[in-house]
């Protein structure tokens, strides 16, 4: 059996923060505390959860598959579903502690279509073919809100409006997010303290980090490595693993099926017990 490359794993900087382990029963109520460990291939992986922790979108797809605001308070259409108005929530701020301008949704919508301030929390979309779905699309990562029209920049520089501001990264090896507190989303998101992200390119050392509790989540683990662990759960399912969770992660009673990693929102959605 292959043993933990451990000079592998702390070269990432994550260091003793990873021998930190919980052990608890599933809840399915949210509990705020605690460092969500995760250990990713070398691919998109870390990048995707990242952003989704740091960065936020106009709207949302939840874990149900249903639509809701995130920096959109609201929105409306005409009856041919070719301009649009949103109304943009007042409460949100940027990690520099700038508050959310209607000029940076400006910038993200002006690849959409023509765009106006109706005023400082309103925008005007007018598009070039109708949309009735345009609120969906408006949820992808593609479209996260960044400072300034500044687009998305390095992980280390990153200034989102997100529930975690970065506190370090490293490109291809290793995250470190902090919650934010006071955010707009306390109570209902953002239930871990830290996120890590540790990327461990061998699927076999990445399934005996989980089981050695140096991280909570596994993707893409080697899945006859972890067939005989107990208290595990795998997503989709144990033959065909792309999620592999401990026993002490509370989740979504759904998970976004169009990308295993919950379509990004790990860090907002997921807690420990």
């Amino acid at each position: 059996m292959t043993r933990i490359d451990r000079r592998a794993l702390f070269a990432s900087g994550a260091a003793a923060a990873l021998l930190a382990a919980t052990g608890a029963s599933l809840a399915d109520t949210p509990k705020v505390g605690g460092s969500l460990r995760l250990a990713v291939p070398r691919d998109d992986s870390l990048e995707q959860v990242a952003r989704g922790a740091v960065f936020d979108t106009l709207t949302e797809i939840a874990p149900d598959g249903t639509l809701r605001g995130e920096l959109a308070t609201g929105w409306q259409t005409d009856a041919k579903a070719r301009v649009w108005t949103f109304d943009l929530r007042e409460n949100a701020l940027f990690h520099d502690g700038a508050p959310l301008d209607v000029l940076d949704v400006m910038t993200v919508l002006g690849d959409v279509g023509r765009v106006e301030a109706l005023a400082d929390n309103r925008v005007r979309l007018e598009l070039v073919e109708a949309n009735p779905g345009l609120p969906f699309l408006l949820a992808d990562s593609r479209f996260v809100i960044t400072r300034d029209g500044q687009g998305v920049t390095p992980l280390q520089h990153a200034n989102g409006t997100g529930c975690y501001r970065v506190e370090r990264a490293e490109d291809d090896r290793h995250f470190l997010g902090r919650r934010i507190a006071g955010h707009y989303k306390d109570g209902s998101a953002g239930w871990a303290e830290t996120l890590e992200i540790i990327v461990i390119p061998d699927a076999r050392v990445r399934a005996e980090a989980l089981r050695e509790g140096y991280v909570d989540i596994a993707a893409l683990p080697q899945g006859q490595e972890l067939s005989s662990q107990r208290g595990l759960r795998f997503f989709p399912s144990e033959t065909d693993m792309a999620l592999a969770v401990a026993g002490h992660v509370g989740m979504p009673r759904q998970v976004g099926t169009n990308r295993p990693l919950d379509d990004g929102r790990i860090a907002e959605r997921w807690w420990l017990i």
